[in-house]
């Protein structure tokens, strides 16, 4: 059985996580741990655990219930003292964490409650926290803070580091060494992605194994992170942090929504990534694969089986 692990954070691994299920894979997925808004930086705050959101994700992506578990998973407290605002699955993993008194054991244990075929895996068990210096060198404390910017969000990203300076979890390390494909993104850049290459043997583990590496591009930009970013510069920037060399594919959409669910994004000043067909196609390395990912309906994001369908193909090529 290929072993195919995927690694990110948000909304990203879970359609990735949720398209790749259907098919015969062992499924890993590496996340990032440097979340502080929300429920899962109150939990981190008030119970000194690892934020929990994007492991609940990542629960829910890999459950074969996926739409019951969805909703309970992702159900959000909206009264009662002390309960507000959170998720019952972040208040679930939490409560294990305090039972078994580890948050990697808790993560192993909710996937044996749930019957879950897979593992997620947090990237680090250190306490961290991300920082972003702009180009005007305007200092931007947590990833809530980038995420959402209270600043000017026009200002692009000069760096993105995190302090203290964690080390990887020995689980992710295994994981990608064991890896037949390895995934990065799609998702927010600097706060979903580069985390994760930021923890210390994380980049150099994945520069040494076997594994095909992917790159899977963003299908949209964002503000205060990726604005006016083409194709071209998304994995340049990543580059910039994994090394060059390293993405063996670089997988691009080609698939444009009509005009009217675009004028949402505007609003929030967020574009179609635009791409150069012609420069792409002449880089050696990585290979570019165009493709038609967009999902239907106004959320602008990757179709899970699209996306799978592309990747599996990169699995098996057509001889």
């Amino acid at each position: 059985m290929k072993q195919v692990v995927v690694i990110g954070g948000g909304t990203g691994v879970f359609t990735v996580l949720t398209g790749l299920k259907n098919y015969n894979f062992h499924l890993s997925a590496i996340v990032t741990t440097a979340d502080n808004g929300g429920s899962s930086g109150v939990l981190r705050e008030e119970f000194g655990i690892l934020p929990p959101g994007d492991i609940r994700r990542g629960l829910v992506a890999l459950s074969s219930e996926s739409s019951v578990l969805a909703n309970l998973f992702n159900y959000r407290f909206e009264n009662g003292t002390g309960l507000k605002g959170h998720s019952f699955g972040n208040l679930f993993l939490t409560a294990l964490e305090r039972v078994t008194g580890d948050f990697n054991q808790a993560i192993k244990e909710a996937v044996k409650i749930l019957g879950i075929k897979g593992k997620i895996i947090p990237v680090t068990l250190d306490y961290t926290r991300l920082f972003a210096r702009l180009e005007n060198d305007f200092l931007v404390v947590g990833e809530s803070n980038i995420d959402v910017p209270k600043h000017d969000g026009s200002l692009f990203i000069k760096e993105v580091f995190l302090n203290p300076k964690p080390k990887a979890n020995k689980d992710a390390i295994k994981a990608i060494k064991d890896a037949d494909i390895i995934i990065v993104g799609p998702g927010d850049l600097y706060t979903s992605i580069i985390p994760n290459f930021l923890v210390k043997g994380i980049k150099e583990t994945i520069k040494k194994c076997r594994a095909k590496k992917v790159y899977v591009c963003n299908v949209m930009t964002k503000y205060g992170e990726t604005n006016k970013f083409t194709a071209e510069d998304f994995f340049a920037t990543l580059e910039k942090y994994l090394g060059k060399g390293v993405i063996d594919y670089f997988l691009v959409n080609i698939e444009k929504p009509k005009n009217y669910y675009l004028s949402k994004y505007r609003k929030e000043k967020a574009e179609l990534v635009k791409y150069n067909r012609k420069a792409l196609n002449h880089w050696k390395k990585p290979k570019t694969v165009f493709a038609c990912l967009l999902r239907k309906g106004p959320l602008l994001r990757h179709d899970p089986d699209k996306l799978a369908k592309s990747i599996v193909k990169l699995l098996n090529p057509v001889r």
